[in-house]
């Protein structure tokens, strides 16, 4: 293809995650094509009467830079000082030169990894732009490395002689690697857009709904891995009322009385007037200090906490097991600050941290848990539920639990949430002989003081989560239904639970109103849509959209489908899933697949993006199969308790399964060519699917455990952990399920190439669980691959990390799904 210009460039090799477009020192042979003219749109001339290119001024880097932004847009005209501009066909462009700025722009459509040297001619000043990035090249070459993708070219020419002469050449560095040119807006998913795209990350509502409080957050080439934030006050209206300018607010709350908002920022406590948008600072020195809600209208409780100093000793003696947390000996304490006087006063004192659940002004009371013990020896440690009489100061103990999680005030009575064992299993809802998992939430009522409980959702097979009491004692709470996450509203009176049209399959946030008439402030997202914030009015049960992230960030931009596939294991059980399929897919071939679970205590979610975006796989030629197999709440508790003393058995056999009715049902699917992926527990599923079958032709395994008893031991939560996957069983007393499960123990059975991906600071599976499995089938001449991920725990947030994550794992399916080994080498080969 013909199109281009000399340029002098620096020479500068780079490698950019996210894009994946690399410079190298590759000699190419050039193999021309005609331009078809006609996928290229040209604009211009743009300031005309423009006295001094960019170029020619020292500020010619930040004056493209800002222009950038129109350029790159979807829209087919922008005004530039006053003159309306048009993007049009380059084909029907006919001139020699032109004042002022002119630009091209196109997409370029690639199937697979791909290299070659792109060159320009004819425009001799001028910058080449690829998904929004500056290129660099040798003169008038640019050597390129493109993974599966739409990618964006954006050329800004300052200087043409002869627009005749402007011509492009690609030269691909082998018979595979193609390039189609395409003038058209629509692109595919892109992994860029799925990480950098605006999202609400913090959210408010006031007491009486008229005014609330958004921060949302965005990631660029520019900041890398730092956030850009912007926390706004807007009216009911959605017309922004203030602006966090000097820095951005955390901890935000209103006061009861809708007069102030108090928010946290640098260290100091804020109150900005709703009225005239005056501000005072209430406190300073506030670190270590979290959790501010208010009390009453001039009160506030917060919890505070102190870590020991550090005394550098050589030593560190272990008191007991949490003592292996970098934060055990950290205590938190929880105060009351004045808001007229700023004077504060501790309500809680001594050796044990206090955690604050809830206040209730009109009784005088406050609600907190404590440890029983500062460091216990259990599976299961015990939660003391107390109540502080502010007027007396008499702390008063409503009971030990070793299954809480929270709890509320309900009018007279506190809600708790807690597993199905809670208060001597009076949340069970199952056969005597099963074990229960209290990983499934179930909701309570405490009333007489905590001496009486009533279990109020052993009907309600969804694992409740998040709760707010509102204040005639119903409660909106979030639960896991599946593989959602809906908003319920308890009836406490009526003692029944309403399902609230939110219309999101997963929402992440919410806040409400105080007023009789309750709004909800919320975010979500849906399987195939991004995110969303809306208002929900709780008595009408009626949502309004507020923002869409989606005509902004996925305008033009090509999406999955999404079908629901479930089938009945063997033991007649209905085992839930869903399968993407991507956009355009031609179903007369046969096309290559990824299997994706966790196998853990929790169902994988149906939210539009995440650690493991399933739309950006299947945008990559992936059909991509999510199944949730027996273990998971949100599905009743008899289904989540078999999670319990299995690790794997049950799991294991759903994914076999599902997989063999996946490839039954989607006969465009090629069985030779199926990977399966998972993290943490899916990471040993991983492991140890691969010693039970040779259904998969490439396995990762993230952050996984390869030997039951060295993670049981050695994980920060470990042991907590196994205190439910592994209840009542240790090594000593059932040494067959810590050692017969674990997958190393059956390495020479593993056949499926396999890569291991772990953070190397990986605190709740430690990195040494892949070094384990590495080890074992090295020696075995197995074929493995590990990569480790420095400075990483068991998750990957870092933006540049996320990227290298999310394409090695595509370039590993690449080589031994598509055999396309170019990526991978491209990255590891000369390590």
């Amino acid at each position: 293809m013909k199109f281009s210009a000399p340029w002098s460039h620096q020479n500068k090799l780079f490698k950019h995650a996210a894009t994946l477009l690399t410079l190298s020192s590759l000699s190419f042979a050039t193999i021309a094509a005609p331009l078809d003219k006609s996928k290229i749109q040209f604009i211009g001339p743009l300031a005309e009467d423009m006295q001094l290119k960019p170029f020619q001024t020292p500020h010619g880097n930040a004056i493209i830079n800002n222009l950038l932004p129109q350029l790159q847009a979807d829209s087919d005209s922008f005004s530039v000082f006053g003159k309306k501009q048009n993007w049009q066909p380059f084909n029907k462009i006919n001139a020699l030169t032109l004042g002022g700025l002119q630009a091209l722009k196109f997409n370029i459509e690639t199937t697979r990894f791909t290299q070659g040297t792109l060159t320009l001619k004819g425009i001799e000043q001028g910058q080449l732009f690829i998904n929004g990035e500056l290129q660099t090249g040798d003169k008038n070459s640019y050597k390129l490395a493109l993974n599966n993708s739409t990618h964006s070219i954006l050329i800004v020419a300052q200087q043409v002689a002869n627009w005749h002469d402007v011509m492009l050449d690609f030269a691909p560095k082998s018979d595979v690697d193609k390039i189609t040119l395409s003038a058209s807006q629509t692109k595919r998913l892109s992994a860029k857009q799925l990480f950098d795209a605006p999202t609400i990350s913090q959210l408010s509502l006031a007491p009486n709904a008229k005014q609330y409080v958004t921060t949302t957050r965005t990631y660029s080439d520019k900041t890398q891995n730092q956030a850009n934030t912007v926390t706004v006050l807007k009216d009911s209206d959605n017309q922004t009322l203030y602006r966090f300018e000097a820095g951005q607010p955390s901890n935000i709350i209103w006061s009861p009385d809708n007069q102030y908002l108090v928010y946290l920022l640098n260290g100091e406590l804020k109150q900005l007037s709703r009225k005239n948008f005056s501000i005072k600072t209430l406190a300073n020195d506030l670190e270590g200090a979290n959790g501010f809600t208010f009390y009453n209208d001039t009160s506030l409780l917060f919890s505070w906490s102190k870590s020991p100093e550090n005394t550098n000793s050589l030593t560190k003696h272990y008191k007991g097991l949490q003592d292996r947390w970098s934060y055990a000996r950290t205590t938190s304490q929880i105060y009351m600050l004045d808001t007229k006087s700023g004077l504060t006063k501790a309500l809680s004192q001594g050796p044990l941290s206090y955690s604050l659940e809830d206040s209730n002004s009109n009784r005088g009371k406050i609600l907190m848990s404590r440890p029983v013990m500062a460091m216990q020896a259990s599976t299961h440690p015990e939660t003391e539920l107390a109540e502080l009489d502010l007027k007396s100061n008499k702390l008063s103990s409503l009971g030990k639990f070793k299954t809480f999680n929270l709890a509320k005030y309900a009018n007279k009575d506190i809600y708790v949430v807690a597993g199905p064992d809670f208060k001597n299993g009076a949340g069970r809802a199952l056969p005597k002989a099963m074990l229960a998992n209290n990983y499934d939430g179930q909701l309570y009522l405490l009333t007489e003081g905590g001496k009486n409980v009533k279990a109020l959702s052993k009907q309600f097979d969804s694992a409740i989560g998040q709760l707010q009491v509102l204040e005639n004692g119903d409660a909106l709470i979030k639960v896991t239904e599946q593989d959602t996450q809906p908003l319920y509203l308890f009836d406490l009176s009526k003692q029944r639970f309403k399902k609230l049209n939110t219309g999101l399959d997963i929402v992440e946030q919410f806040s409400y109103s105080h007023d009789r008439n309750t709004e909800v402030l919320l975010r979500g997202t849906n399987a195939l849509a991004p995110q969303q914030l809306k208002r929900l009015n709780v008595s009408k049960n009626k949502t309004d959209l507020i923002w869409d992230s989606k005509p902004s960030s996925y305008a033009n931009t090509r999406l999955p489908t999404l079908e629901e596939f479930n089938f009945k294991n063997k033991h007649g059980v209905e085992i839930t899933g869903r399968v993407y399929i991507p956009s355009n897919l031609d179903k007369t071939k046969k096309h290559p697949a990824l299997v994706y679970y966790y196998g853990g205590t929790s169902p994988v979610t149906r939210g539009f993006t995440g650690r493991y975006p399933f739309n950006l796989w299947a945008e990559n030629g992936y059909v991509v199969y999510v199944v949730q197999p027996t273990g998971a709440t949100g599905f009743g508790q008899k289904f989540s308790a078999q999670h319990v003393n299995a690790w794997g058995d049950y799991t294991a056999d759903d994914i076999i399964e599902g997989t063999q009715a996946f490839l039954k049902k989607y006969n465009y699917v090629d069985s030779e060519k199926i990977g399966n992926l998972g993290a943490s527990y899916g990471g040993f599923m991983t492991m140890l699917l691969a010693t039970k079958t040779d259904i998969f032709s490439a396995s990762i395994a993230h952050a996984g455990i390869s030997n039951i008893t060295s993670y049981w031991g050695e994980g920060w939560w470990g042991y907590l952990y196994s205190g439910e996957a592994s209840k009542n069983s240790f090594p000593w007393n059932n040494p067959e399920l810590y050692s017969q499960h674990s997958p190393v123990f059956h390495a020479d059975k593993v056949t499926t190439p396999m890569l291991l991906l772990h953070g190397d600071s990986d605190t709740n599976v430690p990195v040494g669980e892949s070094l384990t499995m590495y080890t074992a089938l090295k020696l075995l001449n197995k074929d493995v691959e590990l990569i480790e991920y420095k400075g990483a725990d068991h998750q990957i947030f870092a933006r540049d990390k996320r990227f290298d994550w999310w394409n090695t794992m595509l370039a590993y399916f690449d080589k031994k799904l598509k055999d396309e080994p170019q990526w991978w080498d491209s990255m590891y080969k000369n390590d």
